[in-house]
């Protein structure tokens, strides 16, 4: 069985979000136990397995991610990199549609490796920053925000963009305050740069101390910033050791995200996978997200 590794969101190597991808002949998914120890002997954010569907149906792909510790609902980085090995194999030319946990995602052909994703865009809630999170961070916390649930994350404003790139949180002390994770983030000191906002995502609770490149942040990170900046075509950049840029364009209720991908790694994986418990198979969406 072939496994890529895919770094997203750059166009070079070393760079982006690496994710770890499995194309399946069929269905169905193998059993959760064995994708679980697959994603943990990755040991990357995410690993994306996706198998074909029926042709008719709202969409060509089954897709879920599991980070090294759990499954998640939504993830960006690992869906474009799935689309690049689709793209690469030649299974794709155009659009692909992704049913998921969250619903039903699609990935566009852009050019030679550049995708854009449609994925729902994430509510954002008011909220009071809760006690021991500023502390956790180590910064002053301008506003807080919950984000939906297929998200779960805690979206916190910061001074500036060099508070951002010099937090060293105390990640335990995150780990009580949202479902995944932390998404702290300001805007860009020198828009002229090539960026309008800058974010970092810590997600100790699923096993993710930083997450390189966050595709499904930015479907918060867009409107957050679009609604400040008067504007929806943004451009985020990741300030993590890898780095990463996500374009972003609001749509409403749906955030398209664009970035690049490459290849970094093609080998196989010998070890084979167990039929999934008949039954146990999760629950495909019946329409768009």
């Amino acid at each position: 069985m072939r496994i890529r590794i895919v770094d997203a969101f750059t166009d070079r190597p070393f760079a982006g979000n690496p994710a770890g991808v499995l194309l399946l002949d069929a269905a169905p998914f193998p059993d959760d136990q064995w994708l679980q120890q697959v994603a943990a002997e990755v040991n990357l954010s995410e690993t994306a397995f996706a198998h074909p569907l029926p042709p008719g149906g709202v969409a060509d792909w089954a897709l879920r991610w599991f980070t090294p510790a759990t499954e998640v609902d939504m993830c960006g980085h690992a869906t474009l990199a799935t689309a690049h090995v689709l793209r690469t194999t030649g299974l794709l030319t155009g659009t692909v549609r992704f049913a998921a946990r969250c619903g039903t995602l699609t990935a566009t052909v852009r050019g030679e490796g550049s995708y854009t994703l449609d994925f729902p865009t994430s509510s954002l809630t008011p909220v009071e920053t809760p006690d021991g999170v500023a502390e956790a961070l180590g910064a002053d916390v301008l506003s807080a925000h919950a984000t939906a649930d297929h998200i779960g994350d805690l979206l916190i404003e910061l001074a500036d963009e060099r508070t951002v790139r010099a937090l060293s949180p105390h990640l335990a002390g995150l780990v009580a305050h949202s479902k995944r994770g932390i998404i702290a983030t300001a805007a860009a000191e020198d828009p002229a740069g090539g960026c309008d906002f800058v974010s970092r995502c810590f997600f100790p609770a699923v096993g993710i101390d930083e997450d390189p490149v966050t595709g499904s942040a930015h479907t918060a990170l867009a409107p957050f910033w679009s609604a400040r900046l008067g504007r929806t075509e943004l451009t985020g950049l990741q300030a993590s050791a890898r780095t990463g840029l996500v374009r972003t364009s609001l749509r409403g209720d749906r955030t398209l995200l664009t970035g690049d991908a490459v290849t970094v790694l093609d080998g196989e994986l010998l070890t084979a996978p167990s039929p999934h418990p008949v039954g146990s198979q999760p629950t495909l969406p019946a329409s768009s997200a």
